[in-house]
């Protein structure tokens, strides 16, 4: 089984690519464009100075590794209305928890179809649960031995990073 660093970024930018245009679509009925980054770029989106939700998904198995989403609050209140058919008035209502909600499960169904395709490709994996964490001024560092691949995507004028943290499993 080759190693992560082997598998070209085009495979995993694909597959990103897709399941988010794929959930995007089905479930918000949103379109979604992949937005190439320059380094710099990069590095200043994951540098977080505005207040954010940020929800992440694991896969265990022949790739082992977690997936980030990136929204700001306001586009996060946005897609959980969408989602859940509500107006801004009756999400605010409900509150930050159904917000966390809704963006858990974008999430999960995200990674889900991040994780079939890998598993079609001979890589198979298993999700972990969702997990969400809201703020500013913070910064998700990985850890030296894990592959990193960020990407963004305009959504309805929106931004969203979708940070990739791969390693293959242990031994």
């Amino acid at each position: 089984m080759p190693d992560i660093q082997e598998i070209p970024d085009a495979v995993f930018q694909e597959t990103i690519t897709r399941a988010v245009q794929e959930v995007f679509k089905t479930m918000l009925s949103q379109n979604a464009t992949h937005s190439p980054m320059t380094p710099e770029e990069t590095k200043a989106c994951l540098g977080l100075d505005s207040p954010h939700v940020v929800s992440t998904v694991g896969f265990i198995g022949s790739i082992n590794g977690l997936i980030y989403l990136y929204m700001d609050v306001k586009f996060a209140t946005q897609c959980a209305a969408n989602m859940l058919g509500m107006s801004d008035a009756e999400i605010t209502e409900a509150g930050e928890e159904a917000v966390n909600d809704a963006i858990g499960e974008l999430t999960n169904m995200t990674v889900g179809t991040f994780k079939n395709q890998l598993s079609d490709k001979g890589f198979p994996c298993k999700l972990t649960i969702p997990s969400i964490m809201r703020g500013s001024n913070f910064q998700i560092e990985s850890i030296s031995t894990a592959t990193r691949r960020t990407y963004r995507f305009i959504i309805a004028g929106q931004t969203l990073i979708a940070d990739l943290l791969m390693q293959p499993p242990s031994e």
